[in-house]
């Protein structure tokens, strides 16, 4: 069997990963592929070589959520007989994702092809940037199934487009398009199908040409400030640059400024 996900990283730094469940539309709750995402994010975090990557899924699919045919009780999946067995399968599964997503120090872009459904939804959510096809769909539609959300997405999608916006998703169910969720806020580009990867190539790439210190720690601190006041940010914040400065990186910054130049950062 082919691997469940798949992984690249190119000379500029931008790594590539790769759902690589088609034919099942690459289901987010099959603890294989879980556990291989799982794997890639934490080798790719411990890469200094690593400065963004782009998730995307194989085939006609970004992700279609869970597998319905896994999701009934005692089939493999995470449902169990057992409500308490259930809870603890969630825990140790898909929930182990938006907290590997949310330690990430590496800025994750998603490019959406086709549909990003429930679950699927969620995982381009625990994402920073989101691109999306001209075809993409998205919907929170765990209530069609008579479920919520479990793994984390009533707290993700209403960072991303608000309160109000993330009930209606939520509590309808229903299915909006790319030209919907450019307007709403949730993803930041809408481009053709053909041109999907080379946009979200392109944007990796203008944060890969940053300094990999200064733009991992830029993120920790986003991510970080959404749940702290604004005096702890501040201290954070002081940490953080008092390291910034101390880096090479800094210092070619500001020389090649000055020196009017284009700047060559090496992670140092």
């Amino acid at each position: 069997m082919d691997a469940p996900v798949l992984y690249s990283l190119d000379a500029s730094g931008i790594a590539t990963i790769t759902l690589n469940r088609p034919v099942l539309r690459n289901p987010v709750s099959d603890l294989d592929l879980i556990e291989a995402l799982l794997a890639t994010l934490t080798a790719m975090e411990d890469d200094p070589d690593v400065r963004v990557a782009i998730l995307t899924g194989a085939g006609t699919a970004f992700s279609a959520g869970g597998n319905l045919k896994a999701m009934m009780p005692d089939s493999g999946g995470l449902n169990a007989s057992l409500p308490a067995r259930t809870r603890r399968n969630y825990k140790s599964g898909i929930q182990r994702l938006p907290l590997a997503f949310a330690a990430l120090e590496v800025p994750v872009i998603a490019a959406v092809n086709g549909a990003a459904i429930g679950a699927g939804l969620d995982l381009a959510c625990m994402c920073d940037l989101r691109v999306a096809g001209e075809s993409a769909k998205f919907a929170e539609s765990f209530v069609k199934l008579g479920i919520i959300p479990g793994d984390g997405g009533a707290w993700l999608l209403q960072r991303i487009v608000g309160f109000s916006k993330a009930a209606e998703l939520t509590l309808t169910g229903e299915t909006i398009g790319a030209a919907e969720a450019l307007a709403i806020g949730l993803v930041s580009k809408v481009v053709p199908d053909a041109e999907l990867l080379d946009a979200a190539q392109a944007m990796a790439a203008r944060i890969a040409c940053n300094p990999p210190f200064a733009v991992r720690m830029a993120k920790r601190l986003l991510w970080d400030a959404q749940r702290m006041d604004l005096p702890a940010v501040l201290e954070m914040s002081a940490a953080m640059q008092a390291v910034a400065h101390a880096t090479k990186d800094n210092t070619e910054a500001v020389s090649a400024f000055l020196e009017k130049r284009t700047s060559v950062f090496k992670g140092d």
